[in-house]
């Protein structure tokens, strides 16, 4: 595999996933320019709303898979991010707090039936109620499932690993500045480190450079995967852009800003450069960035490397 795989895009260059107003066209557009940066396969990410949105909104990517074939060629599938996550201040992140619910098996349902086979990717936090029977039943179809936004106790995710729960999204995010010293989420998930897949947002931001490197080194190399997380403002630099119901605020250092900065909200830097600040930080090696944005993110799609 030729070029970067990314697991986590909300948009890109102006064109936002979770906007109701999204075209097939725009979609086409997001596909050829994340060409000219280097990806070859990504995950479109929808982010937690009420279901009847997110519905819609994945429907149309599966539109936009089934009815071009150079899209179907980029989308590894879909990514959903929500809505099954912790509502608690913190963990729920950018999300609306007021969209988050239960893993029902009518929620689940509605949401792959509108994705007609196409997700592959879930982010769940194992603490919430139906989580471990939700992942047990994604992860018997295929789907990878994924904690995230998430404040699990390790016996919790210990459940959801025994169920089928295989990877951690974007470590360090997704929770409250002031957390218990030790007894938090970063520290039980790196210590299941050797049986979870775990992304990082690698920009600078979202993870300061000194705390990436300490958790680079307590993680097993296949296990490290990179993703952009990006957001319609990634490729167009400073300003006030969309993230499905909400503004975010790009600042000159490309950092992405919740409403109130009280928060981030996605990622506003693309994967080349990513790669040359994990460099420059001298974090990876040029055989590790391989395996961290292509060669593990393909395992995780079933994609031969």
């Amino acid at each position: 595999m030729n070029g970067f795989i990314d697991l986590q895009v909300n948009g890109y260059a102006g064109v936002d996933f979770n906007s109701d107003d999204l075209a097939i066209e725009d979609i086409a557009a997001v596909c050829d320019k994340l060409k000219t940066v280097g990806t070859a396969v990504f995950l479109p990410t929808i982010i937690t709303a009420d279901l009847d949105a997110m519905q819609s909104r994945i429907a149309k990517i599966a539109d936009a898979i089934e009815s071009d074939p150079s899209v179907a060629a980029m989308m590894g599938g879909i990514h959903v991010e929500g809505p099954f996550i912790s509502c608690e201040a913190g963990y729920i992140g950018a999300h609306p707090a007021d969209a988050a619910c239960d893993a029902t098996e009518d929620a689940i349902s509605r949401l792959l039936d509108a994705g007609r086979g196409y997700i592959r990717l879930v982010t769940l936090a194992p603490e919430v109620a139906g989580a471990v029977s939700a992942t047990k039943r994604l992860a018997d179809q295929g789907i990878t499932v994924a904690g995230g936004h998430s404040n699990a106790t390790l016996d919790q995710l210990h459940a959801a690993i025994d169920a089928g729960m295989t990877m951690f999204t974007h470590l360090g995010n997704g929770c409250p500045v002031t957390m218990h010293r030790h007894d938090n989420i970063i520290n039980r998930v790196l210590a299941c480190a050797d049986q979870l897949r775990i992304s990082f947002i690698a920009d600078g931001h979202h993870v300061p450079w000194f705390a990436m490197r300490n958790y680079m080194n307590n993680i097993p190399d296949q296990n490290i995967i990179i993703v952009t997380d990006a957001i319609s403002a990634a490729g167009l630099g400073p300003g006030k852009h969309r993230l499905a119901d909400q503004w975010v605020e790009v600042d000159p250092s490309l950092a992405a800003w919740g409403e109130g900065r009280k928060q981030f909200a996605g990622c506003a830097t693309e994967m080349p450069r990513m790669v040359t600040m994990l460099m420059e930080q001298k974090i990876a090696s040029e055989d590790q960035i391989k395996r961290w944005t292509v060669d593990n993110p393909a395992r995780v799609l079933g994609i031969p490397v």
